[in-house]
């Protein structure tokens, strides 16, 4: 009489599942929780099974445990539902935030309330910032107090994090930031430019320290190379001209330096005055941004007559028009030529390309039917700003 069927059992871990074989001799019965896309044959010897398998891949194909079909925290879920929190716009940005246990939305709704922030700014916050509920009360009072250093009130702080929120929850390292802020200080930095800092560019304080020292230094190395003497003074003056520098690369600020003292001929005292002035308000640019910009500015002014000259004396007065692409910039110059205004008007007043298309070319109409004539008249007005201009409009039409 044949014996009863005797199973052989064993369990082959694989990633995130297992595949159990059970063996009564000559027959094989298998089940997994993966759907395996192979081959495979049974060779039956008298102590072992062995199991080959071949071309072996994993397809991601859900089967039928349902314990692990969702692993998200549907009581996290819940409670940013009922706070006004746009859980997809979250889930997009930082999915992993749902599958943590013991996040603390409810701790950070009553802190950022006892602040004076609104409902609608705390959904909003979170909305966008989810990791933001992973962080402890005592951290957020503790960040808060450091940003109280450099802001006049709890509002000014909610304003930015309404703004940019990641500025304030994307680090939980308090005593960089403790630090970030004596070190700044102690290069001259006022409290008012700590406060342009923050509001404009608050991941500076995010920044490693050694990253915002080296900054500093280069900045420092460049005054004293141009001979002048009060390093503090002219890195305030920057920083508060610029405030994205410190979250830019030495590299990238020094590569510019040198094509504006280069490509503009400049001397060091010339130089000096461009980077404390409007000059400095490019350094942060990409390199490649700031040099294709210009030599296409160049190439447009010089195929309607202008010396190299003009076109320099064009960019120096006003740096911000190398923050113009090449479309953008000839579009524009194009619509003020169709409109009658000559190149020598534009390269005297540069501002105007801070204009819209669609601006110039209705105040330019509303200009000419008021009975303005631009070939004898300044055409500054078409960068003023509309509360200005709406006044000189209506001065014109009651002539």
């Amino acid at each position: 009489m044949q014996s009863p069927l005797s199973l052989r059992q064993m369990s082959i871990p694989k990633g995130l599942g297992y595949l159990t074989i059970m063996a009564p001799r000559n027959f094989l019965c298998m089940r997994g929780n993966f759907l395996f896309g192979s081959r495979c044959w049974m060779i039956r010897f008298p102590a072992k099974i062995l199991l080959k398998l071949v071309s072996f891949r994993l397809y991601s194909v859900k089967c039928g445990n349902t314990d692990n079909e969702s692993s998200e925290n549907e009581e996290l879920l819940n409670n940013l539902l009922k706070m006004g929190v746009d859980v997809d716009m979250a889930k997009k940005r930082q999915p992993g935030v749902f599958n943590r246990i013991g996040t603390k939305e409810q701790d950070l709704k009553m802190f950022l309330l006892s602040k004076g922030a609104s409902k609608e700014v705390i959904a909003s916050i979170i909305s966008r910032y989810p990791r933001a509920i992973t962080r402890t009360p005592e951290s957020l009072s503790e960040r808060w107090d450091l940003w109280r250093r450099i802001t006049t009130s709890d509002l000014e702080i909610i304003n930015i994090l309404e703004r940019s929120p990641e500025s304030f929850f994307r680090s939980r390292n308090n005593l960089n930031l403790e630090n970030n802020i004596k070190f700044l200080y102690s290069v001259g930095l006022t409290h008012k430019c700590l406060c342009r800092l923050l509001t404009n560019a608050p991941r500076t304080f995010s920044n490693s320290l050694d990253l915002n020292k080296q900054m500093i230094e280069l900045l420092q190395e460049v005054c004293l190379s141009l001979g002048h003497n009060e390093p503090r003074d002219f890195v305030g003056k920057i920083i508060f001209k610029n405030p994205f520098i410190l979250i830019q690369s030495t590299k990238r600020v020094k590569t510019n330096i040198e094509f504006l003292q280069s490509t503009f001929n400049l001397n060091n005292e010339q130089l000096l005055i461009l980077l404390c002035g409007p000059g400095a308000k490019i350094l942060d640019l990409s390199n490649d941004y700031v040099s294709r910009n210009y030599t296409n500015i160049k190439e447009k002014l010089f195929s309607l007559g202008c010396t190299e000259e003009e076109v320099h004396r064009f960019i120096l007065s006003y740096p911000d028009v190398v923050f113009l692409g090449e479309k953008k910039f000839n579009d524009k110059i194009d619509c003020l030529l169709e409109e009658k205004i000559s190149v020598s008007q534009i390269i005297e007043n540069p501002r105007i390309l801070d204009s819209s298309i669609s601006t110039l070319k209705s105040r330019i109409k509303e200009l000419v039917n008021a009975g303005y004539n631009f070939s004898t008249s300044n055409i500054t007005l078409l960068s003023w700003s509309q509360k200005r201009y709406k006044a000189k409009l209506k001065k014109l039409n009651t002539q």
